[in-house]
């Protein structure tokens, strides 16, 4: 038994203890253990064109572009689906998008069930250490799982279809609690698996790591890295629409509970109950307006050395980790204006904060797969030493430096960097969108009871999707005029020698000051 102690954390000496079975070292051997796996283009590389392109207007290239990634031995891989997916709903091609989401939602029901029947299927992926974690399975982060139902959601409202989005909405909240379940169970295995391996840290700073990316007040302040406000928020709109107040009050007031303090999200709860009674409002549409700007982060590589005690000297393993920067020049849309009116935004969803929480999540687990990685490498390095001689171990060293792969900086690049929305009664009618400083100003036609209006805005392009209308609401203009009064008679004079007749005066009831809004939004609830 030979024990090892590599101190990447500072402070914090992590005690690693392996048994080193007997084999044959040759350099071919050595040369497998050292290099690992071949380095495979990082997921960046492969959608950073698209991405561009789309930036600049050419959503159409953009897409072309996904869909030929997608052909042959990578038509169901879940990634790509995602960017696919998004790309086609930028480019208002929502059953497209559809289609793609449901290839990468298939992928995801199957982690589903695998989660909620065998979680050990799942957590022997942590255990995946020489070859790295790009050769791990992609499961996609919580978040992405989470967003994926949304934006089927999302899509099937642009098709008119709100039963169905229902529906998503509902798989949604399923989806969350399968996720919080399982994140609990393998944060107790990962514990287990370092336990047994020898591999245990106190330490708060991986010596060279940026942590001040991951301890961001920000990311601090997120309840967990995969519930997202705009989810809820969207989902109290749904049941709201679809006349459930019941069901639309918990997710305004979950919402509320994942971004406190933002007046146009208090709102939507505040005024729930006359929106949905009597007094609300007539003649005009209650219009969410779903703001969308930039893209997700892209994860970057940061190498750190492991330094690794031997036999014969320090050996030194350097690996790549994950980074996530925060983006100092976030796009920032306070208010927008419709028409002649200014409406308040709310920041709901930070993509940049929600990646950068995950991957604080995901980073011991990193961390202990890539010091097991690193004490592996450093015993074969340091028996080629031995048995090859310096040279041998030189060449060997720099093999490792050379062949080590960038870190796995798989995302849902695609996504916006973040979502804001707004929300007000306007009276049907066309109306100039403009939003600031920030994209191009647009053009809409409010119509129906309820009405929503999704945005993609980058520097120079903007994306108006198509305006998803639910119901229908008569315009204060057509509302039934009050009749005329009739003419009355003179009254005639009374007969000599008779009291006059008393008559009772007759209330005449306004129909037009009785009509209520006419409404019917032609969906079926569907459990």
């Amino acid at each position: 038994m030979r024990a090892f102690c590599i101190s990447p954390y500072n402070c914090s000496p992590i005690m690693i203890t392996m048994r080193l079975s007997t084999f044959t070292l040759t350099p071919i051997v050595a040369a497998l253990v050292l290099t690992g796996c071949v380095t495979t283009p990082t997921h960046d590389s492969k959608v950073a064109a698209s991405l561009s392109v789309a930036k600049s207007g050419q959503i159409d290239e953009a897409i072309r572009q996904v869909e030929a990634q997608t052909q042959g031995a990578n038509k169901a891989d879940l990634l790509l689906n995602l960017e696919k997916g998004e790309l086609m709903r930028v480019g208002k091609r929502y059953k497209d998008s559809l289609d793609a989401f449901d290839v990468a939602d298939t992928k995801v029901k199957i982690w589903e069930e695998t989660a909620k029947s065998s979680p050990q299927k799942l957590m022997g992926q942590i255990g995946a250490t020489i070859m790295g974690d790009a050769s791990r399975d992609y499961e996609g982060q919580d978040y992405e799982k989470v967003m994926l139902t949304t934006r089927m959601a999302m899509d099937r409202l642009n098709l008119g279809d709100l039963d169905t989005a229902r529906v998503d909405i509902k798989r949604t909240h399923e989806r969350e609690a399968v996720i919080a379940e399982f994140r609990s169970k393998e944060t107790a295995e990962a514990e287990k698996e370092a336990k047994d391996k020898g591999v245990s840290s106190t330490g708060k700073e991986l010596n060279g790591y940026p942590v001040e990316t991951l301890n961001d007040p920000e990311v601090l302040k997120l309840k967990n890295g995969y519930q997202n406000a705009l989810s809820h928020y969207l989902a109290g709109f749904v049941y709201e629409a679809l006349n459930e107040p019941g069901l639309a009050a918990p997710g305004y007031r979950k919402a509320i509970e994942l971004r406190p303090d933002l007046p146009v999200l208090e709102d939507g709860l505040k005024g729930l109950d006359q929106r949905t009674s009597f007094r609300r409002k007539k003649g005009v549409t209650d219009v969410l307006f779903i703001i969308e700007a930039g893209n997700s982060p892209a994860r970057q590589s940061k190498k750190i050395a492991f330094p690794v005690p031997t036999g014969r000297g320090l050996v030194t393993i350097s690996f790549a980790f994950p980074v996530i920067y925060p983006d100092p020049n976030a796009p920032m849309i306070s208010n927008i204006r419709v028409g002649n009116q200014v409406l308040p935004t709310a920041l709901v969803t930070d993509f940049n904060v929600m990646a950068r929480k995950a991957l604080k999540d995901e980073l011991p687990g990193i961390y202990t797969r890539a010091a097991v990685r690193a004490v592996t490498k450093g015993v074969v390095q340091d028996q080629v030493n031995k048995n090859f001689g310096a040279l041998a171990g030189l060449a060997a060293n720099l093999a490792v430096v050379a062949t080590e792969s960038p870190a796995d900086d798989r995302m849902w690049r695609s996504l916006p960097e973040r979502v804001f929305v707004a929300r007000a009664f306007l009276p049907p009618g066309d109306y100039d969108l403009n939003f600031g400083n920030r994209g191009d100003a647009g053009k809409i036609t409010v119509d129906g009871r309820y009405m929503v209006v999704p945005v993609r805005i980058y520097q120079d392009k903007t994306y108006l999707g198509d305006l998803a209308k639910f119901g229908s609401v008569t315009p204060v203009a057509q509302l039934q005029a009050e009749p005329e009064p009739k003419a009355t008679e003179a009254p005639k004079p009374p007969v000599k020698g008779k009291q006059p007749v008393k008559t009772k005066s007759v209330v005449k009831t306004n129909a037009a000051t009785a009509t209520t809004d006419t409404t019917s939004t032609t969906s079926t609830k569907s459990n």
